[in-house]
C-alpha cells in the first residue's frame, strides 16, 4: 500500500514538474495562443503613443532603446509602454532606467513625496491627491506575476479611472476601468494590489 502511494505521488509530482516547466518556456517564448493578433501588432494608442500586442505575459522581443541611448524597456512589456509614453509624450527620462513594474513604487516614501529614482511625484493609494490622466498606476506582484504591473491612467472622474496598458496577457484588454472613491479626503482606487500612482510636474515641492 505504501509503495503504491509513493509511486502515485511520484507520478503526480512528475506531471506537475513537467507542466510547470512547459508553461514557463511557453510563457517566455514567442508562442502566441491568440490567433487574432500577431506579436508586435498595434492594438491601441494614447496621444499618439502605440500599445503593441505582446502575446504571453512573460514574452520579450528584445530591448527598445531611444536614439540617445535611453533604455525604454523590453518589447513589449508593460514597462516598455509607460516609459516610451513618458519619453515621447512628456519628454521624461527616469534617472533609474531599469527595474520591474512594481519597483517603480518606493514603499519607503510617504504620500506626496518625490521619487528620485523615477524623477516623479509619488502618491500612495489613499492619497489626498486625486489620480489624474497620464499618471502611472503601479500594481504589486502576485504569485502568478511576481514582477508587478504598470499602466497609464487615460481618463479619470470622481467615480472611476480608465487605464491603458500593454501586456495584459494574450486575451486581456488594453483598457480597463476601476472604481475611484474618496473617503475622509483621501482617494482610493478600488483594485487589488494597486500601490499608488506617479506623476510628472506636480505643483508639490520635491523633497
Amino acid at each position: 500500500m505504501k509503495r503504491t502511494y509513493k509511486l502515485a505521488l511520484a507520478v503526480i509530482i512528475s506531471i506537475l514538474l513537467v507542466g510547470g516547466i512547459t508553461a514557463y518556456y511557453l510563457n517566455k517564448s514567442s508562442y502566441n495562443p491568440n490567433p487574432k493578433y500577431t506579436l508586435g501588432q498595434p492594438l491601441d494608442s494614447l496621444n499618439g503613443v502605440i500599445v503593441y500586442y505582446n502575446g504571453m505575459v512573460g514574452h520579450t522581443g528584445g530591448r527598445n532603446t531611444a536614439p540617445d541611448g535611453y533604455n525604454i524597456g523590453m518589447k513589449y512589456q508593460c514597462v516598455e509602454f509607460v516609459k516610451r509614453y513618458y519619453y515621447q509624450r512628456l519628454n521624461h527620462k527616469m534617472p533609474d532606467a531599469f527595474g520591474n513594474a512594481k519597483d517603480f513604487f518606493d514603499a519607503s516614501l510617504t504620500d506626496s513625496s518625490f521619487n528620485t529614482k523615477r524623477g516623479l511625484m509619488q502618491f500612495t493609494n489613499g492619497s489626498r491627491s486625486k489620480p489624474q490622466p497620464e499618471d502611472l498606476l503601479i500594481f504589486d506582484g502576485h504569485a502568478g506575476n511576481p514582477y508587478g504591473h504598470v499602466a497609464i491612467i487615460a481618463a479619470a472622474d470622481s467615480n472611476k479611472i480608465i487605464i491603458i496598458q500593454q501586456n495584459p496577457g494574450p486575451f486581456g484588454s488594453s483598457r480597463d476601468t476601476f472604481k475611484l472613491n474618496c473617503n475622509s479626503g483621501k482617494w482610493f482606487i478600488g483594485r487589488d494590489r494597486a500601490l499608488g500612482w506617479l506623476r510628472k510636474g506636480d505643483t508639490l515641492t520635491a523633497r
